[in-house]
């Protein structure tokens, strides 16, 4: 479930990912429940594996609709496309960006990137990786037939052109310091070209699949059921050599996918469902744990023309929310109450900035009275609000009933919509999904360290803009920090967005977990954070013993 797209979980432990190593869980972080007791330890690895095994199996809780990168837009399909495909940057474990299918990056101008390409990498069919595979890759970006869900984030891109055998120039209309950023996510995912031609309209489905470069490559894909990776011989990058191949199965039903764990018919799986969450503590069969994280759970507002088109209306269901009910509740208490709609976990390119930030920002209150005020100058009582729900996590169906329960205290008819688990993805890349629907629970993460991208989807006609939320001055903030080189600089204008967002609402925060990984006694090595969606995490799985 993505909103744009806490690791510095409470207010003296901001910045996770500048306290924590990449050195095999070796470094970690606790979070601090409102009691002071330490529940919970973060860290951006597991131990490291001590050899090869044959093969691992691994359980995602959707069947991914496609692998093709320019829709790969959630969980599932990047959880699988992070071992296959690559981009031209690399999210590291601990959230940083380091070089990968380009060597490097220049800015000559603020109007011009240069990538210099790595020499010598091959794809899986075993043709060599040229400029004119990357410009194809990225222009498919460009391209209104394949409608991408990244479209977005290509707004300000004028060209993109071979300048050499291994060098590729994007030329922007404006300057646009997040694209570059947004290399090391799907956007900068880099395919076969000659591929891309063959496959046509069928490139990423089960029928044609993908020929890319990382890894491992795609084996089989047995639709409903499972798909199966083989190991990459000829992969490019020898410290990520993998130990074993992989299988990924599609199971639905949380408690489906915690008795497989247990039972160790599947080995391992990222986002744990939160109603397992002590069984899986206290199990001699696996180990749980949990990562650094840029997601935070919100309630992304689907319907600005409806009952939600009045701020005070918003403002009420916010201020009738018990968030520390809903954390024990949802997520067996694994988590703070959010302050903003992005998490602090985010705020990754000025970490010693981001407790200054958020500790100017007001607590969000649980005020009954308050909200009940609220709704009646907004002539809003008795008025309809539809919320979706699912059976795809737990957390879906109890934050939709803490919602009804609210709005029932201060007035609001909330009505909950069920959605089946497989059309619930649905709600985030069709527009048409979404008729009917007032509000919706999304764990929005982003796909870079920067938190401007989270804010990018409150940009009038942001593909994550789901609402279309529009605010002139939203919008014009945005460009100017999006032109800004300076991390620091570009951070300040970022905070200032943030409260507009907080003060216009058109995602209400709920709370900031962390990112959590089940793995088997059997198996270990696997990253524990959310960087699983782009780093290549399936090769540093191998033998626990």
């Amino acid at each position: 479930m993505r909103a744009s797209r806490p690791t510095a979980l409470l207010a003296g432990a901001v910045a996770l990912a500048a306290t924590v190593s990449g050195c095999s869980g070796a470094s970690s972080t606790g979070a601090r429940s409102a009691q002071g007791s330490t529940t919970y330890q973060v860290s951006a690895d597991t131990p490291a594996a001590k050899g090869s095994i044959p093969s691992f199996s691994w359980s995602l809780y959707a069947e991914p609709y496609s692998l093709d990168y320019t829709q790969a837009w959630d969980y599932p399909p990047n959880t699988v496309l992070a071992n296959v495909c690559e981009q031209l940057f690399r999210i590291t474990p601990d959230m940083r960006i380091a070089p990968g299918l380009a060597l490097k990056s220049a800015h000559p101008n603020p109007l011009t990137w240069v990538y210099t390409l790595r020499s010598g990498v091959k794809f899986h069919s075993g043709s060599t990786m040229t400029a004119d595979d990357v410009v194809a890759s990225l222009k498919r970006h460009l391209d209104p037939a394949v409608g991408s869900a990244w479209g977005s984030a290509f707004k300000n891109v004028a060209s993109i052109t071979k300048t050499g055998p291994l060098e590729v120039t994007i030329k922007l209309n404006k300057p646009d310091v997040l694209l570059n950023e947004l290399m090391a996510a799907s956007p900068g995912t880099i395919e076969s070209a000659a591929f891309l031609a063959r496959a046509g309209r069928d490139y990423g489905n089960p029928k044609a699949g993908v020929d890319c470069t990382g890894p491992y490559a795609l084996g089989t894909w047995a639709q409903g059921d499972s798909i199966t990776l083989k190991k990459n011989a000829a992969y490019w990058d020898r410290t990520l050599t993998p130990k074993a191949s992989v299988k990924f199965v599609f199971i639905q039903d949380p408690a489906a996918r915690t008795s497989a764990w247990l039972s160790g018919s599947v080995d391992g799986g990222y986002l744990v469902p939160a109603t397992s969450i002590g069984q899986l503590k206290s199990t001699s069969r696996g180990k749980l744990y949990f990562g650094p994280n840029t997601a935070a759970s919100d309630l992304a507002v689907f319907n600005l023309k409806g009952t939600l088109g009045d701020l005070k209306v918003r403002k009420a269901l916010s201020m009738a929310l018990d968030r520390q009910s809903i954390i024990k509740a949802a997520v067996a208490g694994v988590a703070v109450p959010a302050k903003a709609p992005a998490a602090r976990g985010a705020w990754l390119t000025a970490p010693d900035r981001t407790s200054g930030y958020f500790s100017a920002l007001p607590d969000l209150v649980y005020d009954i009275d308050g909200a009940k005020k609220l709704i009646r100058e907004a002539g809003a009582t008795g008025k309809k609000v539809v919320i979706a729900s699912s059976t795809l996590t737990p957390e879906i169906t109890v934050v939709a009933n803490a919602v009804q329960a609210a709005g029932k205290k201060i007035g609001l008819d909330v009505q909950i919509k069920p959605i089946a688990p497989d059309a619930y993805t649905a709600l985030f890349t069709d527009p048409h999904a979404r008729a009917g629907i007032d509000l919706v629970f999304t764990n929005g993460y982003i796909n870079s360290p920067d938190p401007l991208e989270f804010y990018q989807s409150f940009r009038t006609g942001d593909f994550g803009n789901y609402g279309n939320y529009s605010n002139p001055e939203f919008d014009a903030l945005y460009n100017r920090a999006s032109a800004v080189a300076d991390p620091a600089a570009r951070a300040d204008l970022t905070a200032e967005l943030q409260k507009i967002a907080l003060r216009d609402l058109p995602a209400i925060p709920l709370y900031e977990a962390p990112h959590s990984v089940f793995l088997g006694s059997r198996i270990t090595g696997a990253p524990a954070g959310i960087a699983q969606l782009y780093y290549p995490w399936a090769a540093k799985i191998g033998s626990a013993n």
